[in-house]
Order: structure tokens, then sequence, then C-alpha cells
């Protein structure tokens, strides 16, 4: 073997490198394996990103408040032979927690396991504590669905639905569906910790300012598309002043220090309209319209309910309880509404009516098919 250590016959330094050659042999080694200074801060950048990116990662699976991370269930590719129940998610708040208590108890009633969408669970898990499982949208669209309708109230022959794979449709909301299940309804929805302590921080603040204990009402005025909806297409109203005095003058003459918390989508409208002068009337986010979720947990920390339309305001004093005070009779006999509705079936027996002003009703001839869902 050829050793460059070794002199070339006659002593010539021809086959060894000579010193200034050497030096550079040397220095181009070291630049090829030592990084340029470009290449140091080229890898020290992705170091900080991907660092950044998964400390962001896991901050993620941390839930801040009014979030709460779902576990999807997805049901196993060969469905389960004793079938399943589960129900369109549609609407809103109100909407959909009766679509989830209906959903609830007819299943158990049926003997089928219960399923919810994921857009459902979106939309009560930030809030509640419920348990359903959730379906994967892919599972559910490889489910041979039998669309089952229902009315907005209980009847018979729901107690025994045909069909292995069943979903439940249409934008139930009454009590005579569930209500023989009232505590694991309660259960199902009861506030998440942090939820409830906002809610009872605002009365604990208003509580501080008065030596004796107060009585919190919950007053929730609901306006929006009803302003519209309600005397053109279902011959009806809204509450107005006077519904509201009296519905505050009741509580007034039973309880010795009443507060009313108003929440609304409308708070302009009620800063106008409530009289506020006694000085038991408190609009809950300093009078500014709040988040749904927020006004719902603050009616439901109340001690009494004051309500008007809509399920929103009948789910808040159902999870209440205590005494409660609706709107009644708020649309003329003929008013189509009733095809959809029937108050008996969502105003709790032990809950005061006080009827509504029909002198301001408009006739409308506004087509009415296919308003229920979007309206209620």
């Amino acid at each position: 073997m050829w050793d460059q250590r070794t002199a070339a016959p006659g002593g010539s330094t021809a086959g060894r490198p000579q010193a200034g050659g050497w030096r550079r042999l040397q220095a181009g080694r070291m630049g090829a394996t030592c990084p340029s200074l470009s290449t140091f801060y080229f890898l020290f950048v992705v170091f900080v990103v991907s660092t950044i990116f998964h400390c962001h990662r896991r901050l993620a699976l941390v839930p801040a408040p009014w979030a709460y991370s779902a576990q999807v269930v997805v049901v196993p590719r060969h469905h389960p032979q004793e079938g399943m129940f589960t129900i369109n998610s549609k609407g809103r708040l109100g909407n959909q927690m009766g679509q989830y208590a209906t959903l609830y108890a007819l299943a158990k009633l049926n003997g089928r396991p219960a399923y919810i969408p994921a857009q459902m669970h979106s939309t009560l898990a930030p809030i509640f504590r419920i348990t359903l499982p959730v379906l994967h949208s892919a599972t559910a669209r490889s489910v041979p669905w039998r669309n089952y309708h229902l009315n907005d109230w209980m009847e018979a022959q729901y107690r025994h639905i045909p069909g292995r794979y069943v979903r439940l449709t249409g934008y139930p909301c009454s009590w005579t569906f569930y209500h023989h299940l009232r505590q694991e309804i309660l259960q199902e929805f009861s506030l998440h910790e942090h939820v409830r302590v906002e809610a009872q921080k605002f009365l604990q603040a208003l509580q501080a300012t008065q030596a004796w204990r107060m009585t919190f009402v919950g007053v929730h005025v609901r306006r929006g598309d009803y302003i519209r909806v309600m005397p053109q297409v279902w011959k009806g109203v809204l509450a107005d002043r006077g519904y509201l005095q009296q519905a505050l003058d009741w509580f007034r003459a039973r309880y010795r220090s009443p507060v009313f918390v108003v929440t609304s989508d409308d708070m302009a409208w009620c800063r106008q309209s409530i009289d506020s002068s006694p000085g038991d009337v408190v609009f809950a986010g300093n009078g500014l319209q709040g988040s749904p979720a927020r006004d719902f947990a603050l009616l439901t920390q109340c001690n009494h309910s004051i309500i008007t339309v809509g399920t929103f305001g009948i789910w808040a004093a159902y999870l209440t309880g205590g005494d409660t005070v609706y709107l009644a009779n708020f649309t003329l006999p003929n008013s189509p509404f009733h095809m959809v509705f029937k108050p008996q079936a969502a105003f709790l027996p032990e809950w005061v009516g006080i009827a509504a002003d029909l002198r301001q009703v408009q006739q409308s001839t506004l087509p009415v098919l296919g308003l229920w869902g979007v309206l209620w």
C-alpha cells in the first residue's frame, strides 16, 4: 500500500503535499464537515418553530372557558344488531336541547342505544355535562336510517317506534316526552363547573350590595325574528310592556326582595320597555346583549323565571325550577301555530300564565310552510 508519509526516491517530496498545500487541504476538509453560520441559524429557527408548534398542540388540548373537546364515538363497521336511535340536529340552543332530551327519553322507552350528531355535541357540550355518545358523520352516512317524524308533543305510538336504525326528525320540545325522567334530564343538562361559577359570580356581586337575602328572578325576553314573524305568519304577538309589568308585579307581591335579572336578544328594547325605577331590575351584561350560553347559565342560577316565547326560555325555566310566569294565549284562535304547538304540552301545569293583549295582532296572508324549524 502506498504511504504518503514515505518520501519518493532520491529524497524528493513529490508524493507529499507542501506545507501551504497541506493547510489548504485541512481547511477544505473542515469546511466539508462544519456547517456554515447560515446553516446554524436555519437549524436554530427550525428548532424554535418546532418547539412552539408542539407546545401549541399540547395547550390546544386544554379546554378554554366555554370550550369542551368532543370525543367522537365511531360505531363499529358492522352496525349493532340491537339497532340504534339518533335525531336531527336543527335550530339553535333551545331546539337542540329539546331534540336531545326527546332522543334520550324515546330511545330508552324503545330499548335502543342513542347517539347524537356531532353538530349537536358541538352546541351542547361546551355548556352541559351531556353523556350520550357522538355518532361520527361518516358512520351516520353508512347507516340505513329510517326517518321517523315527531310532533311537538308525546303520542302513544312513540312508545313502539318500528325500525332498527331510526333517525327521529322534527322540533320536539315538550315536557310530555321526558318529564317522567326529570332527574335524569336535569343531570344531563347540569352546567360545567366553570360555567356555573361564572354565572354565580354575577349574582353574588349583586347580593353583596344588600344585607338581606335576595330572591333572583331570571327574565328572558325573546324578540329577534319574532318581531316580524309572529304577527305576519302566526297571527300572534310578542311580550309587551304590559305583560312584563304584570309578571314583575306578580313576584313583587309574593317575595320580599325580588331582583329581576333581564336577558334578551334585544336588550335595547328591554332597557326602554321595562320599568327599572323601583331599583330591583338588573340588565345582564351591563345592559348589552350577551352570548346565549352565558345568558342561559345565568337564568338557570336564579330562583324563579319569567319567560315570553321560544324554547330557550322554556328550557331555562324547566331547569331552574321554582315559580315560572309565562306569556299565554299569544296567538289568535285560528292561528296556524296551533297545528305545530300545544301550550298544554309546552308549559308545565304549575306554571302561571298571563294572557297576552291580542289587540295588536296584524292579519297576514304570508305562507306558513317550512317556517317552524327556523322560527321556534
